[in-house]
């Protein structure tokens, strides 16, 4: 697997950046603009609560941001293939369907690296907020946050490689749909109990839940962090073998042969 069929990938993301001025606003523009909004209303709600509140209410917001960026950091890789065509040049070379995903994986490395640091130093600047409130807990639980964005990528571009570009727009509300049952802005208890059930299922649910345990003054509990990092990983494989045997049927089918901007059935 030689590595510079990937980071081929990571290099041409890199030049449709730098040619495109507006490919790079989007790794801030909309994180920046979320940031804005919950972060006076946090401001506000400070004011009538606790000040731990606020500080769970931004912190979660900037976690979720996180997530999203994982996700659209390998779709986007993704789309930028469809959009310009170039989807079918990049399967004619011996370019692997694993080291296409590495790559997209690299890419969303670095725009999430990108679009993180500058969430952090808007939040430090403008709401005097610091991730490190969470102490050093935050960072592991930051590795489960990214592979759930990962593996909601690549489900992503599974979707859209068996339906068609159409199915885009299903692609986008994916981490909206599973927001309310994270529990990033209030414990899950609170939840009707089939909601708990799925929350159980979700790896975001252990990461939100073991940080409020940290802001509560407790310190890292394994009991979150080891469930959501391990169901992690396994949706992290769940997607990729997801994406193989839609890979594989496109290829058996000739639908990969007819791949294009237009819808496909």
């Amino acid at each position: 697997m030689p590595l510079s069929r990937i980071s081929g990938i990571l290099l041409r993301q890199y030049y449709l950046i730098r040619h495109n001025p507006t490919r790079l606003s989007q790794l801030f523009v909309w994180s920046l603009l979320e940031i804005t909004l919950w972060g006076f209303i946090s401001v506000y709600l400070a004011d009538v609560a606790e000040a731990q509140f606020a500080v769970a209410f931004l912190g979660g917001i900037i976690l979720w941001e996180f997530l999203v960026r994982a996700m659209y950091g390998v779709t986007i890789t993704f789309f930028e293939d469809v959009w310009s065509r170039n989807f079918l040049n990049i399967f004619a070379s011996p370019l692997s369907l694993f080291e296409y995903v590495l790559g997209m994986i690299t890419s969303s490395i670095a725009t999430t690296t990108i679009s993180f640091a500058a969430v952090i130093l808007f939040a430090s600047v403008v709401f005097d907020f610091s991730i490190l409130s969470y102490g050093a807990a935050a960072f592991p639980f930051l590795i489960t946050l990214f592979l759930l964005g990962i593996a909601l990528g690549i489900l992503g571009v599974a979707i859209v490689l068996r339906f068609g570009p159409s199915a885009e727009w299903f692609i986008w509300p994916l981490p909206a749909i599973i927001a309310p049952f994270a529990g990033v802005f209030y414990p899950i208890t609170v939840l009707p109990e089939w909601m708990q059930v799925v929350a159980t299922a979700l790896p975001s649910t252990y990461v939100f839940e073991g940080l409020r345990t940290v802001l509560a003054g407790g310190g890292v509990s394994f009991s979150y962090f080891i469930p959501g990092i391990l169901l992690a990983f396994f949706y992290c494989t769940l997607a990729y073998l997801v994406l193989y045997r839609t890979y594989r049927r496109a290829v058996r089918t000739g639908l990969l042969a007819r791949y294009s901007a237009e819808t496909v059935s």
